[in-house]
């Protein structure tokens, strides 16, 4: 049974401009994620042929892309216009969907697993996992993921500090305010999994686009934004782990997390 129309609340200011304004850039220089992942969503959501996932704040689709390889049938919801025509466009098989985590056109019980990659932090509410909670299936599973810098290493750490000034109050996974809804008890467990990964290409690929693709640097005026570029090519061309080089590998611990409808 599908619900009857709910008012949708608002998508966080720099998520709705940075994003509507980046969806390009945010394709080029977003990583991808691990091989592993794909058994991970078998094993850990159960998912393939037969199934129905659906892939929340979906973006461009980058994450859809490795759900549908498990042969389940995928449903993306995302708010943002812009992110949703280049994941439709490029995915014309699955299901694009305007809808928030708050507010799904999707049925009671429909889903076997939700899936959400890069995004939780956006919405961690209790009435999001109560949304969540409406259109899983008994035993339906959720799950999170999240690829993680490595600021072990002395060049991912500096990036760090040339973006976080700009953060304002965007949610930030690295906060942990994303946990705070689980203790309503509407699931059980969070089973963290972590795989190592990189992201090799460009230093325009993977310095330069993928920060000025996060959404509190996207929304920036124009002038502030050049101004980060410059300070993340000034770092490309004289750190002595990166200057001189055609490609770089950026490292990253994607953390992905699975739990349980509550009985």
């Amino acid at each position: 049974m599908t619900p009857p129309p709910r008012s949708v609340p608002s998508v966080h200011a720099a998520a709705q401009v940075g994003f509507s304004t980046a969806a390009d850039t945010y394709v080029r220089g977003r990583p991808d994620y691990p091989a592993d992942l794909r058994p991970w969503l078998e094993g850990e959501l159960a998912l393939g042929p037969g199934t129905v996932a659906v892939d929340l704040g979906a973006g461009t689709g980058k994450f859809t892309r490795l759900v549908a390889l498990t042969g389940a049938d995928v449903v993306a919801v995302e708010p943002v216009p812009e992110m949703r025509a280049k994941l439709a466009a490029s995915q014309p098989a699955v299901r694009a969907v305007e809808g928030t985590a708050e507010a799904m056109p999707l049925g009671d019980a429909s889903a076997d697993a939700v899936v959400c990659a890069q995004a939780f932090h956006w919405f961690a509410t209790d009435a999001a996992l109560r949304e969540i909670r409406r259109i899983l299936r008994p035993g339906g599973r959720l799950g999170l993921v999240w690829n993680v810098r490595d600021e072990a290493v002395d060049w991912v750490a500096r990036i760090t500090r040339i973006i976080s000034p700009y953060e304002g109050d965007a949610p930030r996974f690295y906060k942990g305010d994303w946990r705070k809804p689980f203790a309503s008890g509407l699931f059980g467990e969070l089973r963290m999994t972590s795989f190592a990964y990189r992201h090799t290409g460009t230093v325009q690929e993977v310095i330069v686009d993928r920060f000025l693709s996060v959404s509190f640097i996207a929304a920036l005026p124009a002038q502030e934004k050049a101004v980060v570029e410059q300070r993340l090519r000034a770092l490309a061309a004289t750190h002595p782990d990166l200057r001189g080089r055609e490609v770089i590998s950026f490292p990253y611990r994607t953390q992905a997390y699975c739990c349980t409808v509550a009985a």
